[in-house]
């Protein structure tokens, strides 16, 4: 199982939109509290997600019904307009940020937060109607904000991108993007836009940043990445020429690599280069190839 993927929640969207239920679970539910969109974790080798009883003084604060557990509602709660957040809330854990803290959670755990994390950031980012500019109000407990002037609903978004890794015979393509650290390298990336599909994504991100021409795709598996909030749809793609002419913009390095090549870049062997870390869905697909497992997955 991929990391951020698998949540374990009865979502329960069903009864989002019935207030009387949300707010009797709200009164004896558990919260997940974010600071600043960091998340309250707790353990050593090992973290998991605090789980706080309801708290009547963050009553008001924004929120999120996340689904249930077992019995017990949890709801995301937004505590960043509390200046001592990190001490009230000490006894049950400390504030992380989720990409550093993914390699050591709990994996239930780290795709519970990964909900969590991009419910709130996408409320925090739409207070205002994108059709008329009015302020907006949450409803159906968090899972859409509402324009009561011009009647306009906004629900939360997912932006899918392509993550690819290209391969030529026995090689894998890898670069290095600028805003990366020098020796970092990576699959390449990119959004899917409107009116394509992602086999088409594929090809056109391939050859508008590294001049890469790719023949045959096919799908991996794909990973929520609440950064703020994509869905990674992960592929191989073939391609018949490892010539490589890349855009300057972006990406200003890349490698070739063969199955030896890579096992050590994610094995931390190979001296000045640094491959993708393991909660990401790069490091999957470079793992996938290394090991001949390219056919399609359940994440």
């Amino acid at each position: 199982m991929l990391p951020f993927t698998g949540n374990p929640l009865n979502r329960a969207s069903e009864r989002r939109a019935d207030a009387a239920w949300i707010a009797e679970r709200r009164q004896r539910g558990l919260i997940l509290p974010l600071a600043r969109l960091q998340v309250l974790v707790s353990g050593e080798s090992v973290l998991r997600a605090a789980r706080v009883r309801a708290m009547e003084e963050f009553a008001g604060a924004p929120s999120v019904f996340l689904g249930l557990e077992g019995e017990a509602a949890l709801f995301a709660v937004d505590v960043s307009a509390c200046s001592d957040a990190a001490e009230r809330f000490a006894p049950h854990g400390v504030f992380r940020e989720l990409r550093a803290a993914a390699a050591l959670l709990d994996l239930g755990d780290l795709a519970i937060l990964s909900q969590a994390k991009a419910m709130i950031d996408w409320h925090a980012r739409h207070g205002f109607c994108a059709r008329c500019g009015a302020p907006t109000t949450p409803g159906d407990a968090g899972y859409k904000r509402i324009c009561t002037p011009c009647g306009a609903e906004h629900f939360p978004r997912t932006d899918p991108a392509v993550i690819m890794l290209a391969i030529c015979g026995e090689r894998c393509l890898l670069a290095r993007n600028k805003a990366w650290g020098a020796d970092f390298y990576s699959a390449l990336a990119g959004f899917v836009e409107p009116g394509e599909t992602f086999e088409e994504a594929v090809r056109r991100e391939l050859f508008e940043e590294a001049g890469v021409t790719a023949g045959e795709v096919t799908y991996y598996a794909c990973q929520p990445w609440p950064f703020p909030s994509s869905l990674m749809i992960g592929c191989f793609a073939q391609c018949a020429r490892s010539e490589v002419t890349l855009d300057g913009n972006e990406l200003v390095d890349s490698v070739w690599l063969t199955r030896a090549e890579a096992r050590d870049l994610l094995d931390g062997k190979m001296a000045g280069r640094r491959g993708p870390f393991p909660a990401a869905i790069a490091h999957h697909l470079v793992r996938a190839w290394v090991e001949g497992r390219e056919s399609s997955t359940d994440s």
